[in-house]
């Protein structure tokens, strides 16, 4: 067995210690936010609470679920996150496969592909592209929270460079079997790029579901909010100051900070199930999809 020098492992060492202290500042905020929301009102209102609950309770949660404006804004996003991954995905594949040719199969692939690389440098500016929405009459739809970034032009390149990466052998074969274009897309190089297709997934639905600032923009009416836009303007402007008789009985063991820390854990906690799943694909996706040298 290979033994490790003193320099080797001083360096794993060190390498171990910062990373595990770079994780114990990313997880422990979350920890005190789920901490909070499940603490009684008098102890997070006293800032008694730390990394675990004083006076478990889980009032804050009941009446977080209970409010319309949250459950609307779930589904928003839910439905968001289903149209704009979709999108997403569809036209990141059919647009970085022909940019993975070579020159002599795709003359003009280097301007396309500058083409979508300039758009990612430079852009027309808020204004212009309010304008371009309304004019176009998705103003106040779900339309207008996908469609603007229907093609995620990191998430090309990263693909691209992955279909760049495969053998080329394979798709000779296939067109000597007699395979076309598309037959070679859905059925060779898609199964063969799970890593690439689950790491762009993980992007587009994160950055779907923590959206927040163009719901606030193009949306009219608080009811078609997503939820991370919803939770924004709670978070800005306190919303148990002003409530109804009906809901004083329930907000007798709430305070506006378990409150809100309840509404962002559960809306946290879709990323938190869902990237696991996603997370042994995510490093193989990005350093086989890396720019080629």
């Amino acid at each position: 067995m290979h033994k490790l020098s003193t320099g080797r492992k001083v360096f794993l060492v060190v390498n171990f210690t910062v990373l595990f202290l770079a994780a114990l500042l990313c997880i422990l905020p979350l920890i005190n936010v789920l901490a909070i929301s499940f603490s009684s009102k008098a102890a997070a209102s006293g800032g008694y609470v730390n990394f675990w609950p004083v006076d478990f309770t889980t009032a804050s949660y009941q009446y977080a679920l209970s409010k319309p404006e949250f459950l609307a804004g779930f589904l928003v996003s839910l439905k968001r996150v289903a149209l704009g991954y979709s999108i997403n995905i569809l036209l990141a594949i059919l647009t970085a496969y022909p940019l993975a040719k070579e020159r002599s199969t795709f003359s003009y692939r280097h301007i396309y592909a500058w083409f979508f690389i300039v758009t990612m440098l430079f852009s027309g500016g808020l204004i212009p592209t309010y304008i371009t929405i309304k004019e176009v009459g998705l103003l106040d739809s779900i339309w207008a929270l996908v469609l603007p970034g229907a093609v995620p032009v990191f998430s090309v390149i990263l693909l691209m460079n992955f279909f760049r990466n495969m053998p080329k052998e394979i798709e000779e074969a296939a067109l000597i079997d007699g395979a076309g274009q598309w037959r070679i897309l859905w059925s060779i190089f898609l199964p063969l790029s799970i890593p690439a297709i689950a790491t762009i997934s993980l992007f587009s639905v994160v950055g779907h579901w923590n959206a927040w600032f163009d719901g606030l923009i193009y949306m009219n009416s608080q009811a078609n909010y997503p939820l991370q836009s919803y939770l924004q303007t709670i978070i800005i402007t306190p919303e148990l100051n002003a409530v109804s008789s009906n809901e004083l009985l329930d907000m007798s063991e709430v305070s506006d900070r378990t409150f809100k820390a309840a509404q962002v854990f559960l809306a946290s906690l879709p990323v938190l199930v869902i990237y696991p799943f996603l997370q042994k694909y995510f490093m193989k996706g990005l350093v086989m999809g890396s720019v080629k040298g």
